[in-house]
């Protein structure tokens, strides 16, 4: 006598999602990380204020500090929530420094930006620790939430050169800021020949900051974008 098992759709394609986020976000590995999943710790910079102080001004008037994200924290993935996962972040704003001659952002764009991202994944059911690092080329910021995009510069899985998005919110104090990260949902779509594929991340754009922070934080510092004149260019 055979037995039949029916799944329903909906379950699957939650099965299928999770997969694809978890083999996503595992597969960014680079330098082994320490045997606790922690990331080496980026300096923020020596002006930057402590997570959970007050951001720059923002009744229009663009702040003498350019904006910036700096931090590091454990965030709670809910794909994988006996995992360990951390994230470093120490982003600055430069802006018209990225320049593309010949089109309308021959100057560059007010959003343009350098610094570091650096994670780590340690998978609970094996050990094993998985990280990454990359170069930041863009950074928005509205109050205390930022979008920033980095170029992956450190990976063993072949993806050196993929732009990855993070989405950062402050929170109001220690321990309880939010970070998203474009491959945590998986970044999928179809073409037109029915296959998945992973869609380039343009610059500066990530999802909501859906997954919450569990131990450590983030600081945004807001500015108001630049016209080129304004930021003497």
């Amino acid at each position: 006598m055979r037995t039949r098992v029916r799944v329903s759709t909906r379950a699957a394609r939650g099965v299928a999602a999770a997969g694809l986020a978890f083999a996503a976000l595992t597969g960014a590995a680079g330098a082994p990380a320490s045997a606790t999943g922690v990331p080496p710790a980026d300096a923020p910079p020596a002006d930057a204020p402590p997570a959970g102080a007050a951001s720059g001004r923002q009744d229009g008037v663009p702040s003498a500090r350019p904006a910036g994200v700096s931090g590091t924290a454990r965030i709670s993935y809910a794909l994988a929530p006996d995992d360990e996962i951390w994230f470093t972040v120490n982003a600055r704003a430069a802006p018209y420094t990225r320049r593309f001659p010949g089109t309308g952002a021959a100057e560059g764009l007010p959003t343009d930006a350098g610094g570091t991202v650096r994670f780590s994944h340690q998978v609970a059911a094996t050990g094993k620790v998985y990280s990454a690092e990359a170069r930041v080329d863009c950074l928005s910021t509205g109050g205390p939430v930022a979008t920033l995009t980095a170029v992956v510069t450190t990976s063993d899985v072949g993806n050196v050169g993929e732009r990855i998005g993070l989405s950062v919110y402050q929170g109001t104090g220690h321990g309880d800021g939010r970070l998203g990260f474009s491959w945590g949902v998986a970044n999928m779509d179809v073409g037109a020949d029915g296959k998945p594929y992973q869609p380039v991340v343009g610059t500066c754009m990530a999802p909501a900051p859906f997954a919450p922070v569990l131990r450590g934080g983030f600081t945004v510092h807001h500015t108001e974008l630049e016209a080129p004149e304004a930021a003497g260019r």
